[in-house]
């Protein structure tokens, strides 16, 4: 079995690449599966949190193996997030095929300052992002990296660089999927898949271009050191 763990920064596409990913002959999706585990260490409090904590193994172990036991299909898509795994005692990222999400920080922070308020690095992503990266590297386990701004540019050609680097056979039905909720979305959908929802394919949303509140420029200051030190191993068309 071939496991695919997506380190996705939040408010990207990553859940329009699971839905890519779903629609594969072969592979079988699961999301975000430490969204409990990531509550229950840091008593953070998102929409949804109720609804989360009563569907989700709590225990960081339990989802492991889970994660880690047989599944139906040959290859299995784990949607992550980084804010996630930074939490997490241990992840197994040498059992996977490790893929770094990445987004322009100004985009990320805009779309996640209207649900969170004051965002802080950590809800970012990209300082883990940055740092597992030279960490994975170091090790002999480079992970690929994946530019949301270079795949929505061209969908076709970056997921097929993308499955040619996976060494799995690119798929057209990847570039597409129906409309509405998923019965593999996890419960929170209602409060962050409204747009996606509406989706067919990879497609640009218009709130990509909401302005910056000003009170973030800080943080989106510092967050696009580490987002301009990865895009240039990013997969381009």
């Amino acid at each position: 079995m071939k496991t695919i763990n997506i380190i996705s920064s939040p408010r990207n596409i990553s859940t329009a690449l699971m839905y890519s990913f779903a629609h594969r002959t072969d592979t079988e999706v699961v999301d975000e599966p430490f969204y409990a585990v990531y509550f229950i260490k840091t008593g953070i409090v998102h929409p949804g949190r109720e609804e989360v904590l009563a569907h989700q193994s709590h225990k960081e172990e339990d989802v492991l193996q889970d994660l880690f036991s047989p599944h139906n299909k040959p290859v299995f898509f784990i949607k992550n997030m980084a804010h996630h795994l930074e939490v997490l005692n241990h992840f197994p990222f040498e059992r996977c095929e490790n893929i770094i999400l990445i987004r322009n920080p100004k985009q990320i922070i805009a779309s996640y300052a209207q649900v969170i308020t004051m965002p802080v690095m950590r809800d970012i992503g990209i300082e883990y992002q940055y740092n597992l990266f030279d960490q994975l590297s170091a090790s002999g386990q480079e992970p690929l990296v994946l530019d949301s701004g270079l795949l929505l540019e061209n969908p076709e050609a970056v997921l097929t660089r993308l499955c040619d680097k996976l060494k799995i056979p690119f798929e057209k039905s990847m570039l597409n999927w129906p409309a509405g909720p998923k019965p593999y979305d996890g419960v929170w959908a209602p409060y962050w898949y409204a747009n996606v929802h509406k989706s067919t394919g990879f497609e640009k949303q218009q709130t990509s271009e909401r302005p910056l509140p000003d009170h973030l420029i800080t943080l989106y200051n510092e967050a696009k050191k580490y987002y301009e030190k990865l895009l240039p191993f990013a997969l381009r068309p």
